[in-house]
């Protein structure tokens, strides 16, 4: 099969086409005709071997040589003890820490699966899974959105960020977006009431403070963070370089014992509340905002154009 494979950490460049074994299911797998991969931050991370944490998937070099963890497609072999799907239905989910999609057929654990839904594409679902979990995780942190709220999202501009502020907005919330001049325009078309250019304006020394903050690039020092919060507010972090997490895990911590203002990491979950996300697109209350579709021998290019911060909401690859 057809797969785009890479034998050691750096940059889009390391990633190459070629023609390897179709790998067959193991126990408690499924084999996926793979037609639809999105990209995530997840697997630039993986792809350079950074924030630190990435190279317990492998010290000096990947374990696994094929990314791509958001798959949708079509069941075309099921292993021993795998009974919850049979060979032609439509799956998708995200395969994180198994991944493979980068490929034709990928074989992912049928725990990390479920049934594709009618209404969605193969390319509208495989965006759907990391994006969505860590915008619907990320703004119910501590606790839900409340009608009013202020709610500012760093990062309103990616795929978690185009989610994240749908949802937000949904809620009732007042929400302001922040990033590059560029998607300014593409942040207010998801129903951002105010957005922000970072290179120009920098939210934590304005005179406007949130009551949640919902921090997808980690940007700013804890302590910036904390002074833009109301007296009770909350900032959630998802992701991010190790010196912003660590400073957040333990200082963000530390702030939150000793104040009313809430600091935190979250944990995504993969493929929790999928359900849910469905249910909201089939209303008309939630759209994938997918940016560019690339062919499967064009994932470097789309790697390339995800890392240098380009993409309005998703990049997907469809694979023929």
């Amino acid at each position: 099969m057809k797969a785009i494979v890479r034998e050691k950490y750096g940059s889009w460049q390391t990633l190459h086409s070629a023609e390897v074994d179709i790998p067959l299911p193991k126990a408690g797998e499924v084999q996926v005709k793979v037609h639809a991969v999105s990209l995530n931050a997840s697997d630039v991370e993986n792809m350079s071997g950074s924030p630190l944490y990435i190279r317990a998937w492998g010290l000096f070099k990947p374990n696994y040589n094929i990314l791509g963890s958001d798959i949708a497609g079509t069941v075309s072999a099921v292993g021993e003890g795998a009974g919850r799907f049979k060979t032609g239905d439509a799956v998708y989910g995200d395969a994180l820490y198994s991944w493979g999609g980068f490929a034709e057929y990928a074989c992912i654990p049928e725990k990390m699966l479920k049934l594709k839904p009618a209404l969605l594409s193969f390319e509208e679902a495989a965006s759907l899974p990391q994006a969505g979990a860590v915008a619907e995780q990320g703004i119910r942190f501590k606790r839900r959105l409340q009608l009013g709220d202020k709610v500012l999202i760093n990062g309103a501009g990616g795929g978690g960020g185009s989610f994240a502020v749908q949802l937000a907005k949904l809620a009732g919330a007042e929400v302001s977006g922040v990033d590059s001049a560029e998607k300014l325009a593409f942040i207010r078309s998801l129903g951002a009431d105010h957005t922000i250019d970072y290179r120009e304006y920098d939210f934590t020394k304005n005179r406007h403070s949130y009551d949640f903050i919902l921090d997808l690039v980690a940007s700013h020092p804890i302590s910036h963070y904390r002074r833009a919060l109301t007296p009770r507010g909350i900032y959630c972090m998802v992701g991010g370089k190790m010196r912003h997490l660590f400073q957040t895990l333990v200082v963000g911590s530390l702030l939150s014992l000793l104040g009313s203002k809430k600091l935190g990491v979250i944990g995504v979950k993969p493929n929790e509340k999928l359900e849910y996300l469905e249910e909201l697109i089939s209303d008309g209350k939630l759209k994938p905002a997918i940016d560019r579709v690339y062919p499967l021998e064009q994932v470097p290019e789309a790697m390339q154009y995800l890392s240098e911060g380009k993409a309005k909401g998703k990049v997907v690859i469809k694979v023929r």
